[in-house]
């Protein structure tokens, strides 16, 4: 699994498994620790201190359910996404030639998808 930016190995396979139940589902420790479990060798405490570490530095919300807590992402994997792209995009010099970088890379149907993002974008804030 590729690494996602911000987070550490075990931190981004945890994410990845919340965000594929969805921002809606609240899970377990127990839930995640059964899965990763089933893949490799790991102790529950740790899979218990990585979420808690995510939940401590805002990345989880969590609940109460009897002696356990019920963890869910406070993002959803597209917003994280568009949140690291902001944070290139302010932290990576010139912005025009970071997006000239940027549009270069992306494939026709990622442009694609970008130009009309823009047009959506534009028609609702009345720009052109």
């Amino acid at each position: 699994m590729a690494r996602v930016r911000g987070f550490g190995e075990l931190e981004a396979t945890v994410m990845d498994r919340l965000w594929n139940r969805g921002t809606d589902s609240a899970t377990t420790v127990r839930e995640i620790f059964d899965e990763l479990g089933a893949e490799r060798h790991i102790a529950y405490t740790t899979v218990m201190s990585t979420m808690d570490n995510l939940h401590s530095k805002g990345w989880l919300s969590r609940e109460r359910d009897g002696k356990a807590y019920r963890y869910r992402p406070t993002l959803t994997r597209e917003e994280h996404s568009a949140r690291l792209m902001l944070e290139a995009l302010s932290g990576g010099g010139r912005s025009e030639a970071v997006l000239n970088h940027f549009v270069a890379q992306i494939d026709a149907e990622e442009s694609a998808s970008l130009r009309n993002a823009l047009r959506r974008l534009s028609g609702k804030t009345g720009r052109r």
